[in-house]
């Protein structure tokens, strides 16, 4: 009885929601076409004392500064009066309100919304996406506090987000700031399908016209979702949201506390190869609801939304949930083990491909990836969190299955992590080797040490052969000049070059623009022009560099052709195998 008194309470507060709601926001999308909102919140003051409202400078799930406050203008401020608050922009994300008395203070401003590819914002005459980091504005004292945001639509658009409805259906509501600024809004002209599973409800959002099948990925997100129990006991949501973009020019997926939003061209959905990485993307995201929502680095927790949040685990974060993704569409029967293989044949020829493996560890990755330069430098000075934090999540999966007798795996950890950490959030590194110790029944600091501290140091032979693979490399070779470049008409633009490769040794580098090969006219893609020559040969690149004309023999060099396959050894033995099962969970 006591249990349905507190429920149905909670019923009615989320039902009341301007009864409840501490802070209350309101957004109206008032020039679509032109990208701009216009924002209203009101926050009570308890005294006449200085107010300081903040925007966050970075959003959840990008290790990035963005500077949000610069979509920010024309900001006002009044008290329950209606008159003007004092007030002065004290940091480049923060203003200072000095209200005279106790009570109401409310505050409008408008926020351009164009940058759909970051995640945060954007606006147009059908839709709305909205990351509240970068439109609602929060202060310290009143951060912990009930929150509301009503939107002011245009007619016709339909409302969706992982937070709970409230008086209507363009209001949500949120226990706090920081579940309101995780958990974005899809408004616009889009289509919904919904579907349940294992006791709990989805959404599939979908805005943007393309070739997808909106039936066939609401099909197999449901086949997905079941396949979660693989790693963890438990789930921490009700309910979730994929709102998917179906767009132009804007690629990549953020992850939420129940929600995700995955970004692609539109007509990147009809291949198979094309689908299957879409299926990939919602994966990751899908773990990340656990890792590094549920659980995450105990330097992220609670967010500093103005400054780095540092931590030398986010290739956990990043890393290990890339190398869970393939492995629940495996399990789901949406990827079959040939296409698992091939992935990670690529993932092996561009780890080999990396020099910047041989220079910093996933720890350093993970550390500066604030600052990280990626790119040209990224490649041969660093690595990334993502592909590397893959590697070393595979190699302590190996460590914990071969010492455990296959009684515990990397999956376990991450369970574990979960069980521990679910509510608190915060962990550390501390407690990651704890965890592995106790699986293995060994100490694993020497290992965290060798494997993670420093650069990633095994062999890829072993390391598959342990699961009854190996990589064959092709047999067919290609020219290889070690330039990776932008083609146009009529020249290539440097955009990396393979430290050690030719084309470093023969001094090219990025934002080089190479117009000839031999003195005649880039007509083709480069890659493609490299194709007339044999390795050895000497050829006559000319190219500009700032603005002028230089020239420079290049000596071709060659590789095997693509990324090779990893297949099952002829014979693998019967411990190979069953590391394989233990592994995958699929037979060899």
């Amino acid at each position: 009885m006591r249990f349905l008194k507190v429920f149905f309470a909670l019923i009615i507060m989320i039902n009341s929601a301007s009864s409840w709601a501490q802070v209350n926001y309101q957004i109206s999308i008032t020039e679509p076409a032109h990208h701009v909102a216009q924002v209203r919140a009101e926050f009570e003051v308890t005294e006449a004392k200085a107010l300081t409202l903040m925007l966050p400078a970075w959003r959840s799930g990008k290790y990035q500064i963005l500077d949000l406050a610069k979509g920010v203008t024309a900001f006002s401020a009044v008290d329950a009066q209606g008159k003007a608050v004092q007030w002065q922009k004290t940091e480049k994300s923060s203003w200072t309100l000095e209200p005279a008395a106790s009570g109401k203070v409310t505050v409008q401003y408008s926020v351009y919304a164009n940058e759909l590819g970051e995640r945060t914002r954007h606006i147009d005459e059908t839709h709305a996406y909205i990351n509240s980091s970068a439109f609602l504005m929060f202060s310290n004292e009143q951060k912990s506090e009930a929150v509301s945001v009503q939107l002011n639509v245009p007619q016709g658009w339909r409302s969706f987000s992982g937070m709970a409805k409230g008086d209507n259906e363009h209001q949500f509501v949120a226990p706090n700031y920081d579940v309101l600024a995780d958990s974005p809004i899809e408004t616009g002209i889009n289509q919904h399908l919904t579907f349940s599973a294992d006791g709990r409800d989805y959404d599939l959002v979908i805005w943007g016209e393309g070739n997808y099948n909106a039936a066939q990925m609401q099909k197999d997100l449901a086949k997905l979702v079941q396949q979660t129990d693989a790693i963890w006991q438990g789930y921490p949501y009700q309910r979730y949201v994929f709102i998917v973009h179906a767009t132009d020019g804007a690629r990549g997926a953020t992850e939420h506390l129940n929600s995700t939003v995955i970004q692609r061209d539109r007509f990147t959905f009809g291949k198979r190869e094309d689908y299957l990485a879409f299926l990939s993307t919602a994966s990751h995201e899908l773990v990340h609801t656990w890792n590094v929502k549920a659980y995450r680095p105990a330097e992220l927790v609670p967010y500093d939304y103005l400054n780095p949040n540092y931590s030398k685990l986010l290739w956990i974060s990043e890393g290990s949930t890339s190398y869970f993704q393939n492995q629940l569409l495996l399990r789901a029967g949406l990827m079959t083990k040939e296409e698992f293989y091939a992935d990670l044949a690529k993932r092996l020829d561009k780890f080999v491909h990396t020099p910047g493996r041989l220079v910093q560890s996933v720890s350093e990755s993970s550390f500066d990836s604030w600052i990280s330069l990626g790119g040209d430098h990224g490649t041969n000075f660093g690595v990334n969190i993502y592909s590397e934090g893959y590697i070393a999540s595979w190699l302590m999966d190996e460590l914990i299955l071969k010492q455990s007798g296959r009684k515990a795996s990397y999956r376990e950890l991450h369970n574990q992590l979960y069980q521990r950490f679910g509510k608190t959030t915060a962990f550390t590194a501390k407690d990651v080797i704890a965890i592995a110790s106790e699986l293995t029944g060994e100490d694993q600091n020497p290992w965290w040490q060798q494997q993670v501290e420093k650069p990633l140091n095994f062999e890829i032979d072993k390391l598959l052969a342990s699961f009854g693979l190996q990589w064959q490399q092709n047999k067919e070779r290609e020219i290889f000049s070690g330039v990776t470049a932008e083609n146009k008409a009529g020249f290539a633009l440097v955009k990396k070059v393979e430290r050690d490769s030719p084309a470093w040794k023969a001094g090219f580098t990025t934002e080089d623009l190479i117009v000839s090969v031999n003195g005649l006219q880039l007509k083709a893609d480069l890659a493609e022009r490299l194709k007339d020559f044999k390795a050895g040969n000497k050829v006559q690149i000319s190219y500009f560099r700032q603005g002028r004309l230089q020239h420079q023999v290049l000596v071709l060099a060659d590789q095997p052709k693509g990324a090779g396959k990893v297949v099952p050894l002829s014979k693998p033995s019967r411990q190979q195998k069953a590391m394989h099962q233990a592994w995958l969970g699929v037979e060899l």
